[in-house]
């Protein structure tokens, strides 16, 4: 390649909006569609399709707000870039502690849901299970250490088995639906309703995972708003019919929940199906963990360089020049978290709440960050400032899991006076 001149600028824009589109999809929709249609059917009953509803409008004027931000401020700290911009460097960093602090249970989350998928077919008990959790993520972390990236070409293949097993599973289940399966409708009370909506947003998150691209959009001003329409109603819908018939087919309980889709496609296929799924379900997890291993071991070392987190953060390889002081951390909190799935102190349902919040909160910055750099644009505007009311709305309604966000806060102030006290003494 010749040397980069001022006529020939480093990234073509050649992603034009049907690749946006998938990327978008890929990035939104991934291990949730395995876990919580199950868990919210289980929390609220039938009454749960109602915040899939919800949800999936609701969704939109955020998907657009992150659309519109990563038009104009590319870059690979996502959300955090946005509100350093915005709000300087102490709120920036904050995002990224919230980022950083999700994925130590978010990636176990998602190795025991692929794990859950072969359980059910392999009648494993919890050691099989969380053994087979283990590998997933001590894979994904060898990964990492390598340095290894998964391919956009594999990035399609997986969107492509995504979007192929969901609709097999929804089109297989319609024999087996069964109106009697929605009464009672509301069994849990309307609360439950707005409860799993929280938890419904774990599947919604993502619209900023395609920030460091957007450079390469055509036309990103027009296609970047236009990808996240399409692409929030394309997720939208597709996570509503798998919800749907999750309770049309009474797809959940009874310790099944978190392999929802699998029971719910072997109804007609049987057993093929099942490995059809719990293949994929392995392939789509092992995907998702990597990338936020990846990005949290990257943001890790980045808060170090920044001097807001230990200093061991920012250690690489020495030969491959990867993060292993990010990953160490991340290896440590993996072997705590699966003891504490494994050993039952906490269930799956119960700990998603827990980085489900830490995102949430990440939105309510990334919105915040949006009403002050969005403010010449009359869409931007109207999409950040309804978003952020519904995102504080939901807040309150996480429970005991919105103080998980406020203790990392705390942490981050404490880090940062420590920081400052022992530069003073220093001088």
């Amino acid at each position: 390649m010749g040397k980069l001149t001022a006529q020939s600028p480093g990234l073509h824009k050649t992603l034009g909006l049907p690749q946006i589109v998938a990327l978008y999809v890929g990035a939104v929709i991934g291990s949730g569609v395995l876990l919580i249609p199950g868990l919210a059917a289980e929390k609220a009953g039938p009454a749960s399709i109602l915040a899939w509803l919800l949800m999936s409008i609701l969704v939109v004027p955020m998907a657009i707000t992150m659309g519109l931000l990563s038009a104009r401020y590319p870059s690979a700290g996502g959300v955090s870039t946005f509100v350093r911009t915005a709000y300087g460097d102490r709120f920036g960093n904050m995002v990224g502690w919230f980022f950083l602090l999700s994925v130590p249970m978010g990636a176990p989350i998602l190795s025991v849901t692929g794990a859950n998928y072969l359980a059910v077919l392999m009648n494993w008990g919890e050691t099989q299970t969380y053994a087979t959790a283990a590998l997933i993520l001590i894979a994904v972390l060898s990964m990492n250490v390598l340095g290894m990236q998964v391919a956009a070409r594999v990035q399609t293949i997986v969107v492509s088995l995504i979007i192929t097993i969901l609709i097999l599973a929804v089109v297989a289940a319609l024999p087996h639906a069964s109106t009697a399966n929605f009464v009672p409708f509301v069994p849990s009370g309307w609360l439950s309703v707005i409860q799993a909506a929280g938890l419904l947003f774990w599947c919604f998150i993502g619209w900023e995972a395609v920030t460091h691209l957007s450079e390469e959009f055509v036309d990103p001003a027009k296609n970047a708003v236009r990808g996240v329409m399409w692409s929030a109603g394309i997720v939208a819908l597709l996570y509503f019919s798998v919800a749907f018939m999750t309770v049309a087919t009474h797809s959940y309980g009874s310790g099944i929940s978190a392999a929802s889709l699998s029971v719910m496609i072997q109804l007609s296929l049987g057993p093929v199906g099942g490995w059809i799924v719990a293949v994929t379900a392995l392939f789509i997890c092992i995907a998702a963990a990597n990338a936020y291993v990846g990005a949290a071991s990257r943001i890790a070392y980045s808060l170090a360089q920044e001097n807001v987190a230990p200093r061991w953060f920012g250690v690489l390889h020495a030969k491959y020049r990867t993060p292993i002081g990010g990953l160490l951390f991340l290896a440590l909190c993996f072997v705590l978290v699966l003891s504490v799935l494994y050993f039952g102190w906490v269930d799956l349902a119960k700990l998603i709440e827990l980085p489900n919040a830490s995102f949430i909160a990440t939105y309510i910055g990334g919105c915040l960050a949006g009403v002050r750099l969005l403010r010449d644009s009359k869409v931007g505007r109207i999409a950040s400032w309804t978003s952020l009311i519904f995102t504080v709305g939901l807040y309150p309604f996480l429970g005991w899991s919105a103080l998980y966000p406020v203790v990392i806060v705390g942490i981050s102030l404490m880090w940062e006076r420590r920081k400052k006290i022992a530069s003073t003494e220093a001088a």
